[in-house]
């Protein structure tokens, strides 16, 4: 396999607790802080690192790089979960009673993931309420956007829905991250995730171009400005 596993021996105990530093949460360096065992992995571009059906049995957390969920159907379609980036957790339902992974999860670029047993996990949310706290509130964000996004396939135009899966993708509105430039990400993979055809999304892609609201720069270029286009009625 292409993936690298680093295991990771418990460490000291910091007597600072995390929630009084400043700046943003750094979830590799609490669970250095508070001495949890887990795996560094790391994955190349279009590599899997968990295929629907396997047993979940951890809990992952996005260090660097990129990984998207999907779902494949009995009819064999398949179809877009959601986009993941640095700071983001995937694989949580084991905590919830998930005996076997529901999605599989691939990297969309060069990718460092940290993994977590399952046992691991449960014991440090029970011990440490910095971590839990955050993890409570990542798994309800989580929550609230799986139906905001119900709400837009539902509701809102395919331009709408796609200025809304770019402004996401470039982690607008994250306060402890700057907007950024999109990796390449091909024009089929946006229409999975707003429902459409490539067709459409290219004829939108092109609009936003003209208009400014993307640039392309060895990737995609997300301007603020594009947020008018989900906020215009």
């Amino acid at each position: 396999m292409a993936s690298i596993d680093v295991h990771m021996n418990p460490g000291v105990k910091r007597s600072k607790s995390l929630s009084k530093q400043k700046g943003a949460f750094d979830a590799r360096t609490f669970l250095d802080s508070v001495g949890v065992a887990r795996k560094i992995r790391r994955f190349k571009k279009a590599e899997i690192i968990f295929p629907q059906g396997t047993r979940a049995d951890s809990v992952m957390y996005i260090q660097e790089g990129g990984v998207k969920i999907t779902v494949l159907s009995g009819a064999g379609k398949e179809a877009i979960i959601a986009i993941l980036g640095p700071g983001d957790f995937f694989g949580e339902g084991c905590l919830a009673g998930q005996t076997f992974r529901m999605g599989s999860a691939r990297a969309t670029t060069f990718s460092t993931v940290l993994v977590i047993d399952k046992k691991e996990m449960l014991r440090v949310l029970h011990e440490h309420h910095d971590l839990s706290d955050l993890f409570i509130h990542f798994v309800l964000a989580r929550n609230i956007r799986i139906e905001e996004d119900l709400v837009d396939r539902l509701f809102n135009s395919i331009e709408k829905r796609l200025a809304r899966a770019l402004l996401l993708l470039a982690r607008y509105g994250k306060r402890d991250q700057a907007p950024r430039v999109l990796s390449k990400i091909s024009q089929e993979t946006l229409a999975e995730m707003v429902g459409t055809t490539r067709t459409r999304v290219n004829l939108f892609m092109n609009k936003f171009r003209r208009l400014g609201f993307i640039r392309y720069n060895g990737g995609i270029e997300v301007d603020t400005t594009l947020l008018s286009v989900v906020l215009h009625d």
